[in-house]
């Protein structure tokens, strides 16, 4: 059984959402490239990248818990614990999945712990985010700024939403199976329509350019042919559009929008 192969029969049975299938699946394949001691793609190159073929069996070997933890440890000095933790449960999840069909013999990675979260920046004081809120910038950031700040979801979540299951009339979104609804309020209900409008379908967020060949139909506009915004691409947005209200000059970071807990 090669690797590739396998995670499409495990994420096929399993009981996701389809972004979170999404989300699933650049796990697995960015997994496969650690394995093989290579370096995952970045940006929309690591959604469109095909992995490298490595047997399954890879994984069922005595030198396998020592290749996932030299693996998951190279992860973590790229991108940090919070990445390299998600990543490591979805692959945990289909190794489990992996062993209850008799594909591997044990989990590789039963030794692992998800790393200790480095601490948490502060959420924007009150006066920081009516700053952000009147920067001059283009209606796409003014709409996700809003969505995250209005509604507390990840901001992959808010990402992955697609026009069809935007419910402007109601302010919500229609919430994928095992999903919490998704509600916001006035900021985002006032500029929401503006940003959808003559659109049905395809992704809510979408990049300055046409996508690139290849790229996956759910990502792609069917209207504009534009594709999915990344993650990365927008904190580099916000990052840069906020560098003039930090004191140090460097921006903040996307995630301190978001609401606090009260």
């Amino acid at each position: 059984m090669e690797f590739a192969v396998a995670a499409e029969h495990y994420l096929t049975g399993a009981r996701l959402a389809e972004g979170s299938r999404r989300v699933y699946r650049i796990a697995l394949h960015t997994w496969a490239w650690l394995l093989v001691g290579r370096t995952p793609p970045a940006g929309a190159e690591r959604r469109r990248a095909a992995p490298p073929v490595l047997p399954l069996a890879l994984l069922d070997g005595p030198d396998a818990p020592r290749r996932v933890a030299e693996a998951f440890a190279t992860r973590a000095g790229a991108v940090g614990a919070r990445t390299a933790n998600r990543e490591l449960s979805a692959l945990r999840a289909a190794l489990r999945w992996w062993c209850e069909q008799g594909w591997l013999a044990a989990d590789p990675a039963d030794g692992l712990r998800p790393l200790p979260a480095a601490r948490p920046e502060p959420a924007l004081t009150d006066a920081q985010v009516r700053a952000v809120l009147a920067l001059r910038v283009p209606l796409r950031e003014k709409v996700l700024w809003h969505l995250v700040r209005e509604t507390g979801a990840p901001i992959e979540r808010l990402l992955a939403l697609d026009v069809d299951r935007l419910d402007p009339a109601d302010r919500q979104a229609r919430p994928g199976a095992g999903e919490r609804p998704l509600r916001w309020r006035g900021g985002t209900a006032r500029l929401l329509p503006l940003l959808i409008a003559g659109r049905s379908a395809g992704p809510l967020f979408l990049t300055d350019r046409r996508a690139p060949a290849g790229t996956p139909d759910g990502d792609r506009c069917p209207l504009t042919g534009r594709a999915r915004l990344s993650y990365r691409r927008a904190a580099e947005l916000f990052t840069a559009a906020t560098a003039p209200l930090d004191p140090a000059g460097r921006g903040w970071t996307l995630h301190r929008l978001a609401e606090p807990h009260r």
